[in-house]
């Protein structure tokens, strides 16, 4: 029973193939990163270093409509992931998803500082203090009008004053956070 390896050091014994699993694993962590490509809009996809090969076969993807062939050309882009540089490409998913979480976060925050502002005059106060710029007799008066639409139809979450005074808060936030400043995320 005399093992060969036994003679070599340890930094000249072969390198351990990953199993089957490993491999399939990573095949389909390959895969799911191509679904997430083929979810990308073009102008991103356009932005990326791809090899003709896979950038045509998202676009055939696209075009197929039965779900077994886009199933197969699934595992075709897969495929060609092997060959690819996927680090870019995944940054470029994660920067996407990344955009999506911002805008939705932005949107949670004009939401509640137009819930808090129709409830509550101090609101206004900290709005002011948080956004100096503002035009606070502007903002007064779609509070006023938000109010107003809320007392007329109160099981509704419409009406212009209630949207004119969330597109000023959402622009309000925009500003701030372009400059800098404010976003205040306690409010």
């Amino acid at each position: 029973m005399s093992d060969p390896d036994h003679l070599l050091p340890d930094d000249a014994l072969p390198a351990e193939r990953p199993s089957k699993t490993q491999r399939k694993k990573a095949m389909h962590d390959l895969q799911d990163l191509g679904e997430e490509l083929v979810k990308l809009p073009q102008d991103h996809l356009d932005g990326l270093e791809l090899s003709d090969s896979l950038r045509s076969a998202l676009d055939e993807w696209r075009r197929t409509r039965s779900h077994e062939g886009r199933r197969r050309q699934m595992q075709y882009i897969g495929k060609l992931m092997r060959n690819a540089d996927v680090e870019p490409l995944r940054e470029a998913v994660a920067a996407f998803k990344l955009g999506g979480a911002r805008d939705a976060l932005a949107l949670h925050q004009a939401e509640r500082w137009r819930a808090e502002l129709m409830a509550d005059d101090e609101a206004l106060t900290r709005w002011v203090q948080d956004h100096p710029d503002s035009d606070v007799q502007q903002l007064r008066a779609l509070i006023r009008a938000a109010r107003k639409d809320a007392a007329a139809a109160p099981e509704q979450r419409s009406g212009r004053g209630f949207r004119e005074l969330f597109q000023f808060i959402k622009k309000g936030l925009q500003q701030a956070g372009d400059s800098g400043e404010g976003g205040d995320d306690s409010a």
